[in-house]
């Protein structure tokens, strides 16, 4: 069993230009919109991986009312919890040489009396689950919130054995680690703001993981963009590195959620640490071939996990 906590969940608008022009009128191509947010592409992966995901966060306004309709087309089963302002919309401009420009909105400061609901809502589901649970965060916080709640939810989630990971940035992470979540991948930029150190390599960035993990995680991964995928289960396991694949793809954005989705499964379907870090690399790369973020097709993610090859690295590293 996933549930996806999504704090601060959004529509996801794509906009297609020939080239973008700052201060000039820019002519759209194409326009689509998708549900979005970072825990929505989570559970979108694992319902294509076979899984029955169930996804909260707090919606509010048409936008909010899109939201849930989009993810209930796709076979995920939300819990919207109603909220006064609107829900975000963000943007990603898609040029046709590949670049991407993300514009993404803060979201809507909830008020204090709606994020105690929240937490209760999430309470109810964590016991839902217990110890079969494995409880995704993912995502930024909106403007305001305070930085220690996905510190709170996890502790919450722990108290009935819940399994938990956690993929976010700033304070709300390093709050987070304290924790102790079973889980966390922060990207190459986030784990190097937090950890005041340059990760320009894969063996710096395997540093990077061993230092995630003394700060409180009991398994880390990191990803390198381009250079692939880095994973360690454990601090007296080694560091492993799945190389990327080259591919042509649409877009970089959703890839991270799409790992994060695939060390979910792995971790909660205790595959092996080699092979869930494959798992996880297949879905990031497919998600670059995909139509939309955390769209990523199931023949895809199966092709790239044969072709994924990882390697050790020193323990030391």
């Amino acid at each position: 069993m996933y549930l996806c906590v999504s704090a601060n969940p959004a529509i996801d608008k794509r906009l297609r230009v020939e080239t973008l022009q700052r201060g000039r009128v820019n002519r759209v191509c194409e326009a689509e919109s998708f549900a979005g947010g970072k825990a929505a592409h989570v559970a979108m992966v694992l319902r294509t991986l076979g899984e029955k995901p169930r996804w909260i966060g707090p919606c509010g306004g048409a936008s909010g009312s899109e939201l849930l309709v989009g993810l209930s087309s796709l076979g995920i089963e939300a819990a919207g919890f109603a909220t006064v302002q609107p829900t975000r919309t963000n943007l990603e401009i898609l040029e046709t040489d590949g670049t991407v420009t993300e514009i993404l909105e803060p979201g809507p400061a909830l008020s204090a009396e709606e994020w105690t609901a929240f937490e209760g809502k999430c309470i109810e589901l964590f016991a839902h689950g217990k110890e079969r649970l494995s409880v995704i965060f993912s995502g930024s916080l909106p403007k305001g919130t305070a930085p220690n709640l996905y510190e709170r939810l996890i502790r919450l989630a722990h108290k009935l054995k819940c399994r938990t990971l956690l993929d976010t940035s700033g304070e709300a992470l390093q709050k987070g680690l304290g924790a102790k979540p079973e889980f966390v991948k922060p990207n190459r930029e986030e784990a190097s703001r937090l950890l005041k150190m340059p990760i320009t390599s894969v063996p710096s960035g395997a540093s990077a993981i061993r230092k995630l993990m003394k700060l409180g995680a009991n398994s880390a991964a990191l990803s390198l963009g381009a250079e692939g995928l880095l994973f360690c289960d454990g601090l007296d396991e080694p560091v492993l590195h799945a190389a990327g694949i080259p591919v042509k793809g649409r877009s970089t954005v959703g890839c991270g959620d799409s790992a994060l989705a695939g060390f979910a499964l792995g971790l909660a379907s205790q595959l092996s640490a080699e092979e869930t870090l494959q798992l996880a690399a297949a879905c990031a790369t497919a998600n670059c071939l995909a139509d939309s973020p955390g769209a990523a097709r199931l023949e895809d993610i199966r092709q790239f996990q044969n072709q994924i090859s990882v390697q050790r690295l020193d323990f030391q590293a």
